[in-house]
């Protein structure tokens, strides 16, 4: 039998009690019982003493709604406890459904990385989120890729020091094998990246882990490469980048932070800038980010590929159009 509560812990366990209470909704007083380690008679004297605890009102008298207060049917006859009034506590902000749905939806990303071994105080959380919206949040489900078998194999990769071997997709749509030396691994919002010393190029280049197929761990250890050192900064300018002069409205362009945007001519609703990008089809991502926001000024070579990329877009949207017409 558990030993009954001392006199300096009633406080502690009626504070941890509460909001056991109300994450759960309903419990029954064995259940209670169980999860603190005490009796189910002590659960019930807490709960009478919940009962008659609140926070006064403007005139320093307890009412009715200045009190917490229980579903008494169901105590005295199901042995249940429900709480069905709240003090102070109701009043706290909450999430709203969106809100939840988003934060679950990061989680759930989450919980996917091969770091994050504690999938279930992740579940959790989950739970505790959806329990403490305003409504009940949407249900979400973030689906694995390929990304995530990629981003294990290279961090073991990195962990044990081996080199690797990988199908890479470059930004101008060229496909070769490439063997390099992974130095760290990056993320850049929702995209991952490999820095590594490229044997092929003989210099440090950046990978996007989408783009890399076929990926192997070989059984080459990697060199000692004491010269390099890696740049603060992800991306790196190029000799051989393109220059693009593009109007942005003024609103969006600390969205271009990381691009190192050159301002050419400020306005108070529209910026004209340049960036320097690896491609021409670079672009496309760029654009894709920012819909409405910016516009591609220079090269026309520049225009005409992202207009035909839209064009393409659009194209599939009418044909949905006519299927379903």
């Amino acid at each position: 039998m558990a030993a009954p509560l001392r006199a300096q812990d009633k406080l502690t366990f009626l504070l941890a009690l509460v909001p056991f209470l109300i994450d759960r909704s309903r419990v029954s007083v064995a259940d209670a019982a169980r999860h603190f380690s005490t009796t189910p008679e002590h659960i019930r004297q807490a709960v009478t003493v919940i009962a008659m605890s609140g926070v006064p009102g403007s005139t320093n008298a307890y009412l009715h709604n200045d009190l917490f207060d229980i579903d008494w049917d169901s105590f005295e006859q199901h042995d249940e406890i429900v709480i069905v009034h709240q003090v102070a506590i109701d009043d706290s902000p909450r999430f709203s459904s969106r809100e939840a749905a988003a934060l679950i939806a990061g989680l759930q990303y989450l919980s996917g990385l091969p770091e994050n071994i504690d999938r279930d105080s992740i579940a959790s959380l989950m739970a505790k989120l959806a329990r403490g919206a305003s409504s009940t949040p949407s249900a979400v489900a973030i689906a694995g890729g390929d990304v995530d078998s990629t981003l294990a194999t290279i961090r073991d990769a990195v962990s044990g020091s081996h080199s690797l071997e990988f199908d890479y997709v470059n930004a101008r749509g060229e496909s070769e094998r490439r063997v390099v030396d992974p130095l760290r691994v990056e993320s850049a919002d929702r995209d991952w990246y490999l820095r590594a010393w490229c044997h092929r190029r003989e210099a440090v280049r950046t990978f996007r882990l989408d783009r890399m197929s076929e990926v192997l761990v070989s059984d080459v250890p990697v060199a000692d490469h004491p010269d390099v050192t890696l740049p603060d900064t992800l991306f790196q300018n190029s000799a051989d980048d393109l220059t693009v002069t593009l109007d942005v409205a003024s609103s969006a362009l600390p969205l271009l932070a990381d691009y190192r945007a050159r301002i050419e001519d400020a306005g108070a609703e529209v910026t004209r800038v340049s960036v320097r990008v690896a491609h021409v089809h670079s672009l496309k991502r760029l654009v894709a980010g920012l819909p409405g926001v910016v516009r591609v000024i220079d090269p026309l070579e520049a225009r005409a590929a992202v207009a035909e990329w839209a064009e393409a877009g659009a194209a599939l949207y009418e044909g949905d159009d006519q299927v379903s017409g």
